[in-house]
């Protein structure tokens, strides 16, 4: 009976990283108040890693034509330099120069950013400060598409997701908002915020190996694991798909509403 409610509470879990990660509402700061809830504490990243795996690759399955058409033209750009190819080719400098913030941070700050952050209090906070930033671009509409990017908004938007590092923040409310804020339209937002997302994802994942592998609970965990991997990749697509749909008809603010309750309501209860 024990094992099956350990089993639910790591599904629950993977529901939590899969409904969240794509959404403005950070997921890791809804990961750290679950595990209290449920009385779950993670040593170390091996379960950070694999969730972040799952809705990795949810992610990429989703925007699969997209990297292709990069991937494609980025690299007929630097054989051909034809112009036919200079905005896929800019995009995806774009997307290096905007991880590089986000990977300094990381490689620098990560442990010391998680040991003094990570509490309630600072998601709660973290929430109340995401939905402000969700009010204020709530009426914005810009006009940038693709090829109108400029390095000075890969920079903008790059420094808003090292910020996310902080538990709390959203990661895709925070390269979202500032990506609107620097006057991208709404399907060029989304697609810079989760290209973003892809390097910053793999990198976390290339450098959280060795704790997967020396991972003491590995074998004792493996199901449960498994169950939280297999449930973070379907929800996260499923929630991937409705996020873009609300994108499309720019109803961010409803957003900004359950920041700030859920904000106000952790630093009442917990």
């Amino acid at each position: 009976m024990d094992q099956i409610i350990l089993w639910l509470k790591y599904f629950f879990l993977g529901m939590v990283q899969g409904a969240t990660e794509p959404i403005p509402v950070s997921s890791s700061g809804h990961l750290i108040i679950a595990q209290r809830l449920m009385g779950l504490k993670q040593n170390g990243l091996s379960f950070e890693i694999l969730t972040n795996t799952a809705s990795l690759i949810a992610i990429v399955f989703i925007f699969r034509e997209d990297i292709m058409k990069l991937i494609t033209g980025g690299w007929g750009y630097l054989r051909t330099r034809k112009s036919e190819y200079r905005d896929d080719f800019m995009f995806c400098l774009y997307i290096v120069i905007g991880t590089i913030p986000a990977a300094v941070a990381a490689v620098l700050f990560k442990d010391q950013i998680e040991d003094i952050f990570s509490s309630v209090y600072t998601v709660a906070v973290a929430l109340l400060i995401t939905g402000v930033a969700l009010w204020l671009i709530r009426n914005l509409r810009g006009r940038k598409q693709d090829g109108d990017l400029k390095t000075k908004d890969a920079v903008l938007v790059g420094l808003a997701q090292a910020v996310a590092l902080i538990p709390g923040i959203s990661r895709s409310g925070a390269t979202v908002i500032s990506s609107i804020a620097v006057g991208m339209k709404q399907e060029t937002a989304l697609k810079f915020s989760f290209m973003l997302y892809i390097p910053i994802s793999l990198g976390g994942l290339i450098m959280g190996a060795s704790d997967i592998a020396h991972d003491p609970n590995r074998a004792q965990l493996a199901i449960p694991y498994l169950i939280a991997f297999i449930t973070t990749l379907i929800v996260t697509y499923f929630s991937m798909r409705w996020f873009m749909g609300i994108m499309a008809r720019g109803n961010l603010k409803y957003f900004s509403y359950y920041c700030f309750a859920a904000g106000t309501l952790l630093l009442i209860f917990l």
